[in-house]
């Protein structure tokens, strides 16, 4: 199933979200379809948030990005409950973009390497390291799992000059090429 994607302006965007179970209700389902979703919009990751769900979970595809970062290659994988243990390395700028903010890309600096302790999709737990790319799209899917945009990461020169483009995504004006969900109150 493909889900709608939560655009700028949803307050599910800005929620810390919630650890959840092994029995959570067809969690292979929604991982499925997750990455069915990812892969419709054209995406390198999405977070639960992102369509609409306030819980612990993301799921990224990195190979993209493998003509820039070998590693990045046939990496896929999904993260459940992922909490960060260490950021180390020199931070380093890359160009991101976001299916929840669609049309807007900015340079976003991040650290080049993440310790993460998660469960993978059998609630088997890990504590792994990651970098380069694999790290930047892990880092960025993080974010959303504690209520954060790239956009928070942006100098407040940026932030004032993306405000306008920020509002009309909010009121559904985009040029998406998948189906959004605008938030009403």
């Amino acid at each position: 199933m493909i889900y709608p994607i939560v655009v700028y302006g949803d307050p599910v965007l800005r929620k810390k979200a919630v650890d959840i179970k092994s029995d959570h209700p067809k969690l292979s389902e929604l991982i499925e379809s997750m990455f069915e979703t990812m892969y419709y919009c054209q995406g390198v990751g999405i977070a639960a948030p992102q369509i609409g769900m306030s819980i612990r979970l993301f799921v990224i595809d990195t190979t993209p990005f493998a003509e820039d970062d070998p590693d990045a290659e046939g990496f896929k994988k999904v993260f459940i409950n992922a909490h960060v243990v260490e950021e180390e390395g020199e931070k380093w700028k890359f160009n991101e973009g976001c299916l929840s903010i669609p049309g807007i890309r900015e340079d976003v600096e991040r650290k080049e390497s993440i310790t993460l302790r998660y469960m993978n999709e059998n609630f088997v737990e890990h504590v792994e390291e990651f970098s380069g790319m694999i790290s930047r799209v892990i880092q960025h899917e993080y974010d959303h799992i504690d209520g954060v945009l790239f956009t928070d990461k942006l100098s407040p020169l940026r932030k004032r000059l993306i405000k306008g483009k920020l509002t009309d995504i909010s009121k559904g004006i985009t040029d998406a090429e998948y189906k959004i969900k605008v938030y009403r109150k």
